[in-house]
């Protein structure tokens, strides 16, 4: 089964509205819909914005429905000249930039986790491979692998997208795909992120305008790819 996790409605809804059968089930206020979308066991999740959001959800839907992989799907902003509003991003590492305890000595970014410490998150490469071969069949999708960096904080400025870039090499900033990577990685799921940039500060209107005007259409661009994404794998 694949599991599909988006933070907002027109980041899933697109998705759901091709399953076949939906079944719905609530807990914890998260309303997770499974059924099959062209053959393949499908299950979807609205996490709601933020880590803890995203990391409830993500363990509460291994739990429920065991499933083989999970993607991670919508939309982010850009923090690397490589990415632009329209273009995809797809994860080969994850990392927290917000998860600081630099002060303690450790390096910026280090996770915690039960049997190691950790900065960089990596993503499975079989499905970073499948994800981008179907970018590569779509002509009007400009995509870039690399690394995606989360936190609890909307980037809207030039300043603190550079900071990201310079400190962690991330190509993209979102703020649920670390929390999903964890969440995975200690489960022993594999799981990639793909992003289509709303945002990256390029003109005179700010972030959140940018955001506001271009959220709608990169969440269709990404969920067009996730369904090509099961197309292919069916074929």
């Amino acid at each position: 089964m694949l599991g599909i996790i988006g933070a907002l409605d027109i980041e899933v809804n697109g998705i759901i509205e091709k399953m076949d059968d939906p079944q719905v089930k609530e807990i914890s206020s998260l309303r997770f819909t499974s059924g099959t979308i062209e053959g393949t066991p499908c299950v979807v999740a609205k996490c709601g914005i933020g880590k803890v959001n995203a990391a409830l959800c993500t363990q509460t839907m291994i739990l429920l429905y065991n499933p083989d992989k999970i993607i991670n799907t919508g939309i982010a902003g850009s923090t690397s000249s490589k990415t632009h509003i329209g273009s995809v991003v797809i994860a080969d590492k994850v990392v927290q930039h917000d998860f600081d305890t630099t002060l303690l000595g450790d390096e910026p970014g280090t996770l915690f986790l039960p049997d190691e410490n950790i900065i960089y998150i990596p993503a499975d490469k079989a499905l970073e491979e499948e994800l981008s071969k179907v970018c590569e069949k779509l002509d009007d999708v400009d995509y870039t692998v690399g690394t995606v960096a989360t936190g609890d904080q909307f980037i809207g400025t030039l300043e603190d997208r550079k900071a990201i870039n310079d400190r962690f090499g991330a190509v993209a900033c979102e703020m649920e795909g670390g929390s999903i990577a964890q969440v995975c990685y200690i489960n022993k799921v594999p799981f990639s992120i793909l992003r289509s940039i709303s945002d990256d500060n390029s003109g005179d209107d700010s972030a959140q305008v940018e955001y506001t005007t271009f959220s709608k259409s990169a969440a269709e661009k990404a969920i067009e790819i996730i369904t090509k994404f099961i197309l292919m794998n069916n074929e």
